[in-house]
């Protein structure tokens, strides 16, 4: 059978085009836009089929490549690392997603599509108004099941579809000296919105984000990078989650995944209540996926650590990402959050003790 092309619009989305993707008679697709991605398209497609579908839903979620050329070629690291996902980690982790009917890239990753099920009428999560703590205990859970399967597998070492892999010496430093320009970016953007206090701590941060890029080498695996509300949807009655938006799948630290949802994610009044609590749940979970040799206190330290995760992502997408209102507000809730929580728990503190004993 002759592969299915990847198409470069939604129009292209036709009947035929899902008949090969499904591998069953298709008569009919009604597309419609979903979602308000900055690097990617995503459309609802509407099914009728010629036969019976053999237990195949109605609906689907399809993701293109942003239509706009310019952030088409800037975003194709992150289409790479979605076709990565979905074709080499998806099968061999535990972590609760939407099924994935089709995925497809060209060389460069300029094309790309993914054809998801529609999980509707799960809604997304609201990364500006935050969450509560059950759904923060969700996505805990969901997190374990991502990074205990796969602990240390030493394959994530050499791993090329991660957008970040493992950092190295050299690979930290240049990280390193980008997030300090991002900074900088940052505060120029966003301007009054960010307090002295936290402009200061972004400025400190930029001190430390290369000594930290190479903390604690032996705890790794595959990181989603991005796992924050906006990439969760929740059932209606707020007992089942899904993951999607896997653009920024990286490999480190594996608390820096917990830590950016909880700090990003949280009223920090809420994150100093139930955040202790979250962690314990996080680490007895990974226990359940056969990690072995992490106690729970270096899960809380590594928690404090990953707490940069945070500023890290966000700066970079205000600094190099196209800016949206929407956009802007969340970057400064999670920035205003994380600041408050890396100062509250002492990351930097932190930081600087452990790279000092390396």
């Amino acid at each position: 059978m002759t592969k299915p092309a990847i198409p470069a619009t939604p129009d292209e989305v036709t009947a035929e085009w899902m008949s090969a993707v499904l591998g069953t008679p298709v008569t009919d697709v009604v597309v419609g836009a979903i979602g308000t991605g900055q690097t990617g398209a995503t459309y609802r497609a509407s099914v009728t089929y010629g036969g019976d579908p053999g237990g195949l839903p109605d609906t689907f979620v399809v993701k293109l490549p942003s239509q706009e050329e310019a952030v088409r070629a800037s975003a194709s690291f992150g289409y790479q690392a979605e076709h990565a996902f979905y074709t080499e980690v998806a099968d061999t982790v535990q972590v609760p997603m939407p099924r994935c009917y089709h995925c497809d890239i060209n060389s460069d990753g300029t094309d790309f599509v993914l054809v998801l099920a529609d999980m509707a009428p799960a809604v997304q999560g609201d990364q500006i108004a935050g969450c509560g703590a059950q759904e923060a205990e969700l996505a805990a859970r969901a997190l374990a099941g991502l990074h205990g399967p796969r602990w240390c597998d030493p394959a994530w070492r050499d791993f090329a579809g991660a957008a970040m892999g493992k950092p190295d010496p050299d690979s930290a430093k240049g990280l390193g000296d980008v997030f300090a320009m991002a900074v900088g970016m940052t505060k120029d953007k966003l301007g009054q919105r960010l307090s002295a206090d936290d402009a200061a701590t972004l400025d400190a941060i930029a001190e430390v984000m290369t000594p930290w890029l190479l903390l604690e080498p032996d705890r790794f695996s595959i990181l989603h990078g991005d796992f924050r509300l906006d990439n969760l949807l929740f059932d209606p009655d707020h007992t089942r989650i899904s993951v999607v938006d896997w653009q920024t799948l990286a490999v480190g630290l594996p608390a820096r995944d917990l830590a950016y949802f909880i700090a990003s994610g949280l009223d920090p009044q809420l994150r100093g209540e139930v955040e202790r609590d979250l962690v314990k749940t996080y680490h007895r979970e990974l226990l359940t996926h056969g990690v072995q040799g992490y106690d729970a206190e270096t899960c809380w330290r590594d928690y404090r650590l990953g707490l940069l995760q945070v500023p890290l992502i966000t700066a970079l997408a205000v600094a190099f990402v196209t800016s949206t209102e929407r956009g802007d507000d969340v970057m400064v809730a999670m920035i205003q959050r994380s600041c408050r929580a890396i100062r509250e728990l002492g990351s930097l503190e932190l930081i600087k003790e452990l790279a000092v004993r390396s």
